[in-house]
Protein backbone atom coordinates (compact mmCIF):
# COMPACT_ATOMS: atom_id res chain seq x y z
CA UNK A 1 0.00 0.00 0.00
CA UNK A 2 1.38 3.87 -0.59
CA UNK A 3 2.28 4.82 3.08
CA UNK A 4 -0.02 7.13 5.04
CA UNK A 5 0.60 8.79 7.92
CA UNK A 6 -0.67 7.97 10.97
CA UNK A 7 -1.22 11.27 12.18
CA UNK A 8 -4.00 11.36 9.72
CA UNK A 9 -5.93 9.64 12.05
CA UNK A 10 -6.04 12.17 14.56
CA UNK A 11 -9.34 13.54 14.42
CA UNK A 12 -11.08 10.19 12.77
CA UNK A 13 -11.26 8.27 16.08
CA UNK A 14 -9.29 6.89 19.17
CA UNK A 15 -5.91 5.98 18.44
CA UNK A 16 -2.98 4.15 19.20
CA UNK A 17 -0.23 4.66 17.24
CA UNK A 18 2.92 2.41 17.60
CA UNK A 19 4.52 3.84 13.94
CA UNK A 20 4.46 6.91 12.13
CA UNK A 21 3.21 4.88 9.20
CA UNK A 22 0.98 2.28 8.38
CA UNK A 23 1.50 -0.04 5.08
CA UNK A 24 -2.23 -1.39 5.15
CA UNK A 25 -5.78 -1.47 6.66
CA UNK A 26 -7.76 -4.36 7.70
CA UNK A 27 -10.91 -4.60 9.71
CA UNK A 28 -10.28 -8.10 10.41
CA UNK A 29 -7.40 -8.32 12.90
CA UNK A 30 -7.03 -11.76 11.94
CA UNK A 31 -5.74 -10.79 8.79
CA UNK A 32 -3.15 -8.26 10.18
CA UNK A 33 0.34 -8.11 8.78
CA UNK A 34 3.26 -5.77 10.63
CA UNK A 35 2.66 -2.42 9.19
CA UNK A 36 -1.34 -2.36 9.35
CA UNK A 37 -3.89 -0.51 10.40
CA UNK A 38 -6.63 -2.03 12.48
CA UNK A 39 -9.92 -0.02 12.06
CA UNK A 40 -12.15 -1.32 14.38
CA UNK A 41 -15.97 -1.57 13.09
CA UNK A 42 -18.60 -2.85 14.28
CA UNK A 43 -17.36 -5.33 17.12
CA UNK A 44 -14.14 -4.83 16.24
CA UNK A 45 -13.23 -3.15 18.84
CA UNK A 46 -12.80 -6.14 20.82
CA UNK A 47 -9.92 -7.49 19.06
CA UNK A 48 -7.47 -4.49 19.30
CA UNK A 49 -5.60 -6.78 21.18
CA UNK A 50 -4.91 -9.36 19.28
CA UNK A 51 -4.22 -6.49 16.23
CA UNK A 52 -1.27 -4.82 18.12
CA UNK A 53 -0.21 -8.64 18.69
CA UNK A 54 0.09 -9.51 15.33
CA UNK A 55 2.22 -6.26 14.28
CA UNK A 56 -0.45 -3.22 13.30
CA UNK A 57 1.16 -0.48 13.30
CA UNK A 58 -1.95 1.56 14.77
CA UNK A 59 -5.19 0.92 15.59
CA UNK A 60 -8.06 3.23 15.19
CA UNK A 61 -11.90 2.74 16.93
CA UNK A 62 -13.07 5.42 14.22
CA UNK A 63 -16.08 7.61 15.57
CA UNK A 64 -18.26 7.16 12.54
CA UNK A 65 -16.54 3.90 10.62
CA UNK A 66 -17.65 4.45 6.82
CA UNK A 67 -16.60 7.85 6.72
CA UNK A 68 -13.63 7.05 8.56
CA UNK A 69 -12.52 4.10 5.97
CA UNK A 70 -13.69 6.86 3.03
CA UNK A 71 -11.12 9.28 4.79
CA UNK A 72 -8.40 6.82 4.36
CA UNK A 73 -9.42 5.48 1.19
CA UNK A 74 -9.93 9.02 -0.60
CA UNK A 75 -6.02 9.96 0.85
CA UNK A 76 -5.01 7.05 -1.14
CA UNK A 77 -6.49 7.80 -4.26
CA UNK A 78 -5.09 11.32 -3.82
CA UNK A 79 -1.59 9.77 -3.84
CA UNK A 80 -1.93 7.36 -6.46
CA UNK A 81 -1.38 7.60 -10.44
CA UNK A 82 -3.59 4.24 -11.39
CA UNK A 83 -6.93 5.00 -13.37
CA UNK A 84 -9.53 3.52 -11.53
CA UNK A 85 -12.88 1.50 -12.97
CA UNK A 86 -16.00 1.61 -11.59
CA UNK A 87 -18.11 -1.23 -12.60
CA UNK A 88 -22.21 -1.33 -11.16
CA UNK A 89 -25.45 -2.93 -12.64
CA UNK A 90 -27.99 -5.33 -11.98
CA UNK A 91 -26.96 -8.78 -12.89
CA UNK A 92 -22.91 -9.31 -13.45
CA UNK A 93 -20.79 -6.55 -11.30
CA UNK A 94 -18.20 -9.30 -9.75
CA UNK A 95 -17.96 -11.50 -12.87
CA UNK A 96 -17.06 -8.34 -15.24
CA UNK A 97 -14.36 -6.92 -12.78
CA UNK A 98 -13.15 -10.63 -12.49
CA UNK A 99 -12.83 -10.58 -16.26
CA UNK A 100 -11.55 -7.15 -16.93
CA UNK A 101 -8.82 -8.05 -13.87
CA UNK A 102 -7.90 -10.90 -16.01
CA UNK A 103 -7.44 -8.72 -19.33
CA UNK A 104 -5.45 -6.07 -17.33
CA UNK A 105 -3.22 -8.30 -15.91
CA UNK A 106 -0.36 -9.30 -18.85
CA UNK A 107 0.39 -5.48 -19.46
CA UNK A 108 -0.64 -3.24 -16.11
CA UNK A 109 -0.01 -3.45 -12.77
CA UNK A 110 -3.59 -4.25 -11.71
CA UNK A 111 -5.75 -3.95 -7.97
CA UNK A 112 -8.96 -5.66 -8.51
CA UNK A 113 -11.57 -5.70 -5.12
CA UNK A 114 -11.95 -8.61 -3.31
CA UNK A 115 -14.31 -10.95 -3.47
CA UNK A 116 -17.72 -8.37 -3.45
CA UNK A 117 -15.75 -5.42 -1.82
CA UNK A 118 -18.17 -3.22 -2.89
CA UNK A 119 -19.65 -1.02 -0.39
CA UNK A 120 -18.58 1.75 2.11
CA UNK A 121 -16.40 -0.64 3.67
CA UNK A 122 -15.33 -2.27 0.58
CA UNK A 123 -14.19 0.03 -1.64
CA UNK A 124 -11.87 1.75 0.59
CA UNK A 125 -10.30 -1.51 1.60
CA UNK A 126 -9.74 -2.19 -2.31
CA UNK A 127 -8.11 1.53 -2.37
CA UNK A 128 -6.16 0.80 0.37
CA UNK A 129 -4.13 -1.79 -1.75
CA UNK A 130 -2.97 0.25 -4.26
CA UNK A 131 0.78 0.21 -4.01
CA UNK A 132 3.26 3.34 -5.77
CA UNK A 133 3.55 1.23 -9.03
CA UNK A 134 -0.11 0.44 -9.62
CA UNK A 135 -1.82 1.63 -13.14
CA UNK A 136 -5.19 -0.25 -12.40
CA UNK A 137 -7.48 -0.14 -10.06
CA UNK A 138 -10.85 -1.97 -10.50
CA UNK A 139 -13.71 -1.19 -8.25
CA UNK A 140 -17.26 -2.64 -7.92
CA UNK A 141 -20.12 0.00 -6.71
CA UNK A 142 -23.02 -1.75 -5.20
CA UNK A 143 -26.28 0.22 -5.48
CA UNK A 144 -28.79 -0.07 -2.10
CA UNK A 145 -30.67 2.96 -2.52
CA UNK A 146 -30.06 6.57 -3.96
CA UNK A 147 -26.83 8.56 -3.26
CA UNK A 148 -24.94 5.31 -2.58
CA UNK A 149 -23.08 5.32 -5.83
CA UNK A 150 -22.24 8.51 -5.71
CA UNK A 151 -21.30 8.73 -2.20
CA UNK A 152 -18.43 5.75 -3.60
CA UNK A 153 -17.43 7.67 -6.50
CA UNK A 154 -16.31 10.42 -4.45
CA UNK A 155 -13.84 8.51 -2.34
CA UNK A 156 -12.87 6.50 -5.39
CA UNK A 157 -12.95 9.04 -8.58
CA UNK A 158 -13.08 6.74 -11.57
CA UNK A 159 -12.58 7.77 -14.77
CA UNK A 160 -14.14 5.08 -16.56
CA UNK A 161 -17.44 3.80 -15.38
CA UNK A 162 -19.02 0.75 -16.41
CA UNK A 163 -22.72 -0.71 -16.03
CA UNK A 164 -23.14 -3.49 -16.54
CA UNK A 165 -27.38 -3.73 -17.25
CA UNK A 166 -30.75 -2.49 -15.31
CA UNK A 167 -33.08 -4.92 -13.90
CA UNK A 168 -35.62 -5.46 -11.21
CA UNK A 169 -33.05 -5.15 -8.15
CA UNK A 170 -33.52 -3.07 -4.44
CA UNK A 171 -36.79 -2.11 -5.85
CA UNK A 172 -37.57 -1.95 -1.86
CA UNK A 173 -35.24 1.12 -2.09
CA UNK A 174 -35.76 2.91 -5.50
CA UNK A 175 -39.88 2.02 -6.22
CA UNK A 176 -39.14 0.40 -10.10
CA UNK A 177 -36.81 0.28 -13.16
CA UNK A 178 -36.51 3.72 -13.64
CA UNK A 179 -35.29 4.50 -10.13
CA UNK A 180 -32.50 1.32 -10.28
CA UNK A 181 -31.80 3.67 -13.91
CA UNK A 182 -31.30 6.92 -11.98
CA UNK A 183 -29.30 5.12 -8.98
CA UNK A 184 -26.91 3.62 -11.94
CA UNK A 185 -26.66 6.70 -13.64
CA UNK A 186 -25.01 8.06 -10.46
CA UNK A 187 -22.00 6.93 -11.78
CA UNK A 188 -21.90 8.33 -15.29
CA UNK A 189 -22.30 11.65 -13.67
CA UNK A 190 -19.45 11.38 -10.98
CA UNK A 191 -17.25 10.95 -14.46
CA UNK A 192 -14.67 13.21 -15.08
CA UNK A 193 -14.41 15.11 -18.57
CA UNK A 194 -13.00 13.11 -20.97
CA UNK A 195 -13.79 10.18 -18.87
CA UNK A 196 -15.43 7.27 -20.16
CA UNK A 197 -18.63 5.62 -19.41
CA UNK A 198 -19.82 1.89 -21.19
CA UNK A 199 -23.13 1.02 -20.85
CA UNK A 200 -26.05 -0.24 -22.18
CA UNK A 201 -27.73 0.40 -25.76
CA UNK A 202 -30.83 2.07 -24.44
CA UNK A 203 -29.06 3.90 -21.32
CA UNK A 204 -29.55 7.53 -21.05
CA UNK A 205 -26.65 9.63 -20.94
CA UNK A 206 -26.84 13.14 -21.01
CA UNK A 207 -23.29 14.41 -20.97
CA UNK A 208 -21.24 15.81 -23.35
CA UNK A 209 -18.05 16.13 -22.37
CA UNK A 210 -17.35 11.76 -21.80
CA UNK A 211 -16.68 9.58 -24.42
CA UNK A 212 -19.71 6.97 -24.35
CA UNK A 213 -19.84 3.35 -25.36
CA UNK A 214 -22.84 1.67 -25.88
CA UNK A 215 -22.99 -2.31 -25.47
CA UNK A 216 -25.20 -4.36 -28.07
CA UNK A 217 -25.56 -7.78 -28.40
CA UNK A 218 -22.15 -9.47 -29.15
CA UNK A 219 -20.86 -11.63 -31.80
CA UNK A 220 -19.50 -14.49 -29.93
CA UNK A 221 -18.01 -18.20 -31.34
CA UNK A 222 -17.87 -21.12 -28.73
CA UNK A 223 -16.27 -24.46 -29.01
CA UNK A 224 -14.49 -27.18 -27.35
CA UNK A 225 -15.44 -25.02 -23.47
CA UNK A 226 -14.17 -21.76 -25.07
CA UNK A 227 -15.25 -18.44 -25.87
CA UNK A 228 -14.40 -16.00 -28.38
CA UNK A 229 -15.50 -12.53 -28.52
CA UNK A 230 -13.82 -10.01 -30.46
CA UNK A 231 -10.48 -11.86 -31.03
CA UNK A 232 -10.07 -13.22 -27.57
CA UNK A 233 -10.87 -16.51 -26.23
CA UNK A 234 -11.73 -16.84 -22.85
CA UNK A 235 -12.23 -19.93 -20.54
CA UNK A 236 -16.31 -20.24 -20.16
CA UNK A 237 -19.52 -20.91 -22.48
CA UNK A 238 -22.29 -19.15 -20.59
CA UNK A 239 -24.16 -16.58 -22.84
CA UNK A 240 -24.08 -13.77 -19.86
CA UNK A 241 -20.47 -13.66 -19.21
CA UNK A 242 -20.42 -12.90 -23.18
CA UNK A 243 -22.08 -9.69 -22.19
CA UNK A 244 -19.95 -9.45 -19.18
CA UNK A 245 -16.89 -9.64 -21.17
CA UNK A 246 -18.05 -7.38 -23.71
CA UNK A 247 -18.31 -4.75 -21.20
CA UNK A 248 -14.66 -5.56 -19.91
CA UNK A 249 -13.51 -5.59 -23.28
CA UNK A 250 -14.81 -1.88 -24.06
CA UNK A 251 -12.92 -0.83 -20.79
CA UNK A 252 -9.95 -1.98 -21.22
CA UNK A 253 -9.93 -0.43 -24.86
CA UNK A 254 -10.92 2.87 -23.10
CA UNK A 255 -7.69 1.87 -20.55
CA UNK A 256 -5.30 1.94 -23.52
CA UNK A 257 -4.39 -1.42 -22.81
CA UNK A 258 -3.72 -3.73 -25.37
CA UNK A 259 -6.37 -7.39 -25.45
CA UNK A 260 -4.73 -10.40 -25.13
CA UNK A 261 -5.26 -13.11 -27.64
CA UNK A 262 -6.59 -15.68 -24.92
CA UNK A 263 -7.40 -14.99 -20.94
CA UNK A 264 -8.16 -17.25 -18.37
CA UNK A 265 -10.57 -15.75 -15.79
CA UNK A 266 -10.57 -16.82 -12.38
CA UNK A 267 -14.28 -16.47 -11.18
CA UNK A 268 -15.08 -15.17 -7.84
CA UNK A 269 -17.20 -18.59 -5.63
CA UNK A 270 -20.74 -19.25 -5.74
CA UNK A 271 -21.39 -17.49 -9.39
CA UNK A 272 -21.69 -20.27 -11.73
CA UNK A 273 -19.18 -22.93 -10.41
CA UNK A 274 -19.62 -26.39 -11.58
CA UNK A 275 -18.78 -29.61 -10.23
CA UNK A 276 -19.59 -33.01 -11.22
CA UNK A 277 -22.25 -35.10 -9.09
CA UNK A 278 -22.95 -38.61 -9.25
CA UNK A 279 -24.13 -40.66 -12.68
CA UNK A 280 -22.36 -38.19 -14.97
CA UNK A 281 -24.46 -35.57 -13.08
CA UNK A 282 -23.37 -32.18 -13.13
CA UNK A 283 -23.75 -29.03 -9.85
CA UNK A 284 -24.04 -25.18 -11.55
CA UNK A 285 -23.45 -23.24 -7.81
CA UNK A 286 -24.71 -19.97 -8.24
CA UNK A 287 -25.53 -19.44 -5.06
CA UNK A 288 -24.02 -15.89 -3.98
CA UNK A 289 -27.29 -13.62 -5.67
CA UNK A 290 -30.21 -14.05 -7.32
CA UNK A 291 -32.61 -10.99 -9.06
CA UNK A 292 -34.97 -11.47 -11.61
CA UNK A 293 -32.25 -11.27 -14.58
CA UNK A 294 -29.51 -13.76 -13.24
CA UNK A 295 -32.33 -15.73 -12.28
CA UNK A 296 -33.35 -16.25 -16.11
CA UNK A 297 -30.24 -16.31 -17.28
CA UNK A 298 -28.64 -19.20 -15.04
CA UNK A 299 -32.34 -21.38 -15.85
CA UNK A 300 -31.35 -20.71 -19.53
CA UNK A 301 -27.46 -21.84 -18.82
CA UNK A 302 -28.71 -25.23 -16.72
CA UNK A 303 -31.05 -25.72 -19.74
CA UNK A 304 -27.75 -25.54 -22.13
CA UNK A 305 -25.28 -27.57 -19.94
CA UNK A 306 -28.16 -30.13 -19.20
CA UNK A 307 -28.46 -31.58 -22.46
CA UNK A 308 -30.00 -34.88 -21.99
CA UNK A 309 -29.64 -35.04 -18.27
CA UNK A 310 -32.67 -34.12 -16.10
CA UNK A 311 -33.34 -30.74 -15.48
CA UNK A 312 -33.43 -29.59 -11.41
CA UNK A 313 -33.59 -26.25 -10.21
CA UNK A 314 -33.23 -25.18 -6.17
CA UNK A 315 -34.19 -21.75 -6.40
CA UNK A 316 -34.37 -20.19 -2.75
CA UNK A 317 -36.33 -16.63 -2.65
CA UNK A 318 -34.88 -13.18 -4.52
CA UNK A 319 -34.79 -10.45 -1.88
CA UNK A 320 -35.29 -6.46 -1.90
CA UNK A 321 -38.32 -6.92 -4.67
CA UNK A 322 -40.59 -4.92 -2.29
CA UNK A 323 -44.35 -5.18 -3.94
CA UNK A 324 -43.79 -6.54 -6.76
CA UNK A 325 -41.83 -9.84 -5.10
CA UNK A 326 -44.96 -12.23 -5.33
CA UNK A 327 -44.87 -11.70 -9.33
CA UNK A 328 -41.28 -11.49 -10.05
CA UNK A 329 -41.56 -15.05 -8.19
CA UNK A 330 -44.45 -16.48 -10.31
CA UNK A 331 -42.84 -15.32 -13.53
CA UNK A 332 -39.56 -17.03 -12.56
CA UNK A 333 -41.43 -20.10 -12.17
CA UNK A 334 -43.04 -19.61 -15.22
CA UNK A 335 -40.03 -19.42 -17.20
CA UNK A 336 -38.62 -22.68 -15.64
CA UNK A 337 -41.47 -24.19 -17.23
CA UNK A 338 -40.51 -22.93 -20.46
CA UNK A 339 -37.23 -24.09 -20.20
CA UNK A 340 -37.91 -27.44 -20.11
CA UNK A 341 -36.95 -27.63 -16.06
CA UNK A 342 -38.28 -31.24 -14.46
CA UNK A 343 -38.25 -30.79 -11.19
CA UNK A 344 -37.71 -27.79 -8.77
CA UNK A 345 -37.34 -26.77 -5.03
CA UNK A 346 -38.13 -23.88 -3.76
CA UNK A 347 -36.82 -22.45 -0.68
CA UNK A 348 -37.84 -19.52 1.52
CA UNK A 349 -41.24 -18.20 1.75
CA UNK A 350 -41.77 -16.35 -1.72
CA UNK A 351 -39.79 -19.08 -3.37
CA UNK A 352 -43.18 -20.76 -2.99
CA UNK A 353 -44.36 -18.54 -5.98
CA UNK A 354 -41.90 -20.01 -8.10
CA UNK A 355 -44.26 -23.70 -7.96
CA UNK A 356 -47.37 -21.28 -9.48
CA UNK A 357 -45.08 -21.84 -12.78
CA UNK A 358 -46.22 -25.76 -13.33
CA UNK A 359 -42.85 -27.45 -12.80
CA UNK A 360 -43.36 -30.18 -10.59
CA UNK A 361 -41.66 -29.72 -7.48
CA UNK A 362 -41.91 -29.02 -3.72
CA UNK A 363 -41.82 -26.43 -1.12
CA UNK A 364 -39.63 -25.84 2.06
CA UNK A 365 -38.99 -22.83 4.32
CA UNK A 366 -35.49 -22.80 4.65
CA UNK A 367 -31.90 -24.04 3.78
CA UNK A 368 -32.02 -26.65 6.49
CA UNK A 369 -35.27 -28.41 5.35
CA UNK A 370 -33.90 -28.14 1.49
CA UNK A 371 -30.74 -30.04 2.78
CA UNK A 372 -33.00 -32.73 4.27
CA UNK A 373 -34.89 -33.23 1.01
CA UNK A 374 -32.01 -33.44 -1.53
CA UNK A 375 -31.84 -37.24 -1.35
CA UNK A 376 -35.38 -37.22 -2.72
CA UNK A 377 -35.20 -34.47 -5.39
CA UNK A 378 -31.46 -34.89 -7.19
CA UNK A 379 -31.08 -38.39 -8.91
CA UNK A 380 -28.03 -39.78 -10.22
CA UNK A 381 -27.04 -38.09 -13.42
CA UNK A 382 -29.31 -34.66 -13.13
CA UNK A 383 -28.08 -31.28 -13.87
CA UNK A 384 -28.63 -29.39 -10.99
CA UNK A 385 -28.62 -25.19 -10.07
CA UNK A 386 -28.41 -23.72 -6.84
CA UNK A 387 -29.59 -20.06 -6.85
CA UNK A 388 -30.90 -17.26 -4.57
CA UNK A 389 -30.48 -14.45 -2.62
CA UNK A 390 -27.12 -13.93 -0.43
CA UNK A 391 -29.58 -13.88 2.48
CA UNK A 392 -31.00 -17.34 1.97
CA UNK A 393 -27.33 -19.01 2.36
CA UNK A 394 -28.16 -21.45 -0.28
CA UNK A 395 -24.59 -22.27 -0.65
CA UNK A 396 -25.23 -24.89 1.79
CA UNK A 397 -27.29 -26.84 -0.09
CA UNK A 398 -24.72 -27.00 -2.66
CA UNK A 399 -22.01 -27.67 -0.37
CA UNK A 400 -24.05 -30.57 0.57
CA UNK A 401 -24.59 -31.78 -3.00
CA UNK A 402 -20.77 -31.37 -3.51
CA UNK A 403 -19.92 -34.01 -0.39
CA UNK A 404 -22.78 -36.60 -1.88
CA UNK A 405 -20.58 -36.70 -4.40
CA UNK A 406 -17.41 -36.93 -2.92
CA UNK A 407 -18.92 -39.81 -0.41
Amino acid sequence: MIPLETALLADLGRVDSRADQFTGVQVDSRRIVPGDLFVAVGRGAAFLADALQRGAAATLVPDAPFAALGHIGSAIRDRSSAQVVGITGSMGKTSTKDILAALCAPSARTVAAEASYNNEIGVPLTLCRLEPDTEVCILELAMRGFGQIAALCEIARPRIGVITNVGPVHLELVDSLEGVRRAKGELVAALPPGGTAVVPRDFPVDRHDIDVVRLGEPEVRVADGRTELAGVSFNFTASHQAQNAAASLAALDALGLPRPTAVDVDFSRWRGDEDELPGGGLLINDAYNANPVSMRAALAYLAERAGDRRRVAILGDMAELGRTAPDYHREIGEAAAELGIDELLAVGDLARGYLAGGVPGRWVANVHEAVRELDDVVQPGDAVLVKASRAVGLEAVAAALTELATA
